[in-house]
C-alpha cells in the first residue's frame, strides 16, 4: 500500500508530517467504535466553535460544510447544547493527557485516526481514554428521564466532544 503524506503548517504545528495508511473512516480498532464521525462533531457544535479554525487545511473541506465555528474566540452558545464543557488545554498539558504529536488533545487524534494516521501505542492510550468516558452515559441513564435531552447538557455536551451521540440517551 503506498502511504499519503499529510504536512502540517498551523498555529500549534509546523513541518509536522505524518502518513495514512488506513482507508478514511475504516479500519478501526474493533475497541474503537465512536457514533459521530469528526464532521458531525463539528456540525453539532463542539468546543465553542474555536477547535478547529486555524487547521482547515488539513481535514477535508466537506468537514466545514455545516460546521459552527466561530472566528473570534471560543464561543459555547454554538456548542449543541449551549454550554462550556471544556476545560482548557493548560489543565490538559498538566494531566499529561497531551501527546507531543496531537498539541491539540484528543479530538486532533480522532480527525487524524479517522483520516487514516495510526500510531498504534498512542492509539491504543486514546482509545482506552474514549471508552473511559462512557461512564457518563451510565450516570445519565441514572439521572434522567429517557429522551430528556436537555438534562445534564454540561455532561452531554462533553459525551459529544468524545464523539458518543448522547442526544439519543
Amino acid at each position: 500500500m503506498r502511504f499519503r503524506w499529510v504536512v502540517v503548517n498551523d498555529r500549534m504545528q509546523q513541518g509536522y508530517r505524518y502518513a495514512l495508511v488506513a482507508p478514511i473512516g475504516r479500519e478501526f480498532h474493533p475497541d474503537f467504535q465512536p457514533d459521530l464521525t469528526p464532521a458531525e462533531m463539528l456540525a453539532l457544535g463542539v468546543f465553542g466553535g474555536k477547535y478547529m479554525t486555524d487547521c482547515r487545511d488539513e481535514f477535508p473541506n466537506s468537514w466545514f460544510a455545516e460546521a459552527r465555528l466561530s472566528s473570534l474566540r471560543k464561543d459555547p452558545s454554538i456548542n449543541c447544547f449551549g454550554v462550556d464543557a471544556s476545560q482548557p488545554l493548560s489543565v490538559w498539558r498538566a494531566k499529561g493527557w497531551i501527546h507531543p504529536d496531537d498539541p491539540r488533545g484528543w479530538f486532533q487524534w480522532y480527525c487524524r485516526y479517522h483520516q487514516g494516521r495510526r500510531m498504534p501505542g498512542e492509539d491504543k492510550r486514546q482509545i482506552a481514554r474514549w471508552k473511559a468516558i462512557r461512564r457518563h452515559i451510565a450516570q445519565l441513564r441514572r439521572a434522567c428521564e429517557p429522551g430528556d435531552c436537555w438534562c445534564r447538557p454540561r455532561q452531554r455536551q462533553a459525551l459529544l466532544h468524545w464523539a458518543y451521540d448522547s442526544r439519543s440517551i
